[in-house]
């Protein structure tokens, strides 16, 4: 943390790109083994063999059936070889699904039609997430970005608009904030980063901190943080001083499927004040 002695103009974060989409973003393989998934990366289908779509839906492999197939069963068989799962086709049935959740292996998913023990048909599908921070922003900042802005609580906590941009459903299971805030998830502060029991995410439904947030393929959503990440505290993180301050910081998001951690580096700047508690922050991506 360095002081500054001109003053700097404020920058606000940027506003949140509001609402979640749902996309089922997926690719096809056809029995000539020949991607079957057009350049826009939607699912393609199959005119040939049993097997017409395979994709991901939220958290789930769906397979969709031909109207006179007469295939028996339906395997899944993950990246590392080993079958995941299978499923009877009763006469009549057009689609059966497979429920990955969020403890998948990501990686190339193998969907296997059989009429006995032959295999008629096989498709390839390939599963991961993408996650990114798309912006975020203090509450105290930009009240109209978060569940409530007229609550006195709002001004300490800070929102995350994320953005998974993959084919594959993950889980977030902690927010951190590590560098120069107020009130740090580190040990300058509230001390959970290396806490996996601890998530530092706000459900505002349920008015509590819960252990993670689910996000699709092709969703975009917004998180609250839960441990008052720009509350000033006294002998914890950064106070305000007589000059002014800047510093910079992480926003790191813990993932259970994808990469480990998704970060996101900030600038951030303290104006003078003569209170510890009373300055003005401001904040930008660097």
């Amino acid at each position: 943390m360095k002081r500054d002695t001109p003053p700097i103009s404020r920058r606000t974060a940027l506003r949140t790109v509001a609402g979640a989409a749902l996309t089922t973003i997926a690719g096809c393989m056809n029995t000539n083994g020949n991607s079957g998934t057009p350049s826009n990366g939607s699912p393609s289908q199959n005119d040939q063999g049993p097997l017409q779509r395979v994709a991901v839906d939220g958290t789930a492999i769906v397979v969709e059936l031909s109207e006179d197939t007469e295939i028996s069963q339906v395997n899944l068989v993950q990246p590392d070889g080993e079958q995941f799962g299978q499923r009877d086709v009763a006469t009549g049935v057009q689609q059966v699904s497979f429920e990955i959740g969020t403890s998948y292996a990501p990686g190339e998913y193998r969907v296997l039609a059989l009429e006995g023990e032959e295999t008629v048909q096989e498709s390839a599908l390939s599963v991961q997430p993408d996650l990114s921070i798309v912006e975020m922003g203090i509450g105290k900042n930009q009240p109209e970005e978060m569940w409530d802005s007229s609550s006195d609580k709002i001004s300490k906590e800070a929102f995350v608009s994320v953005e998974n941009q993959g084919n594959g459903p993950d889980a977030i299971t902690q927010l951190l904030f590590i560098g120069d805030v107020p009130y740090p998830s580190d040990e300058e502060g509230t001390n959970y980063d290396e806490n996996n029991d601890v998530s530092g995410i706000y459900d505002p439904e349920k008015d509590t901190e819960v252990d993670e947030v689910v996000i699709e393929p092709g969703e975009q959503l917004t998180l609250y943080s839960y441990r008052s990440p720009f509350a000033f505290v006294r002998g914890e993180g950064t106070s305000c001083e007589s000059e002014e301050q800047t510093g910079s910081f992480e926003v790191i998001l813990e993932t259970r499927v994808g990469a480990n951690r998704v970060s996101n580096p900030y600038s951030i700047h303290y104006s003078a004040s003569e209170e510890f508690d009373n300055c003005e922050i401001t904040i930008s991506e660097d």
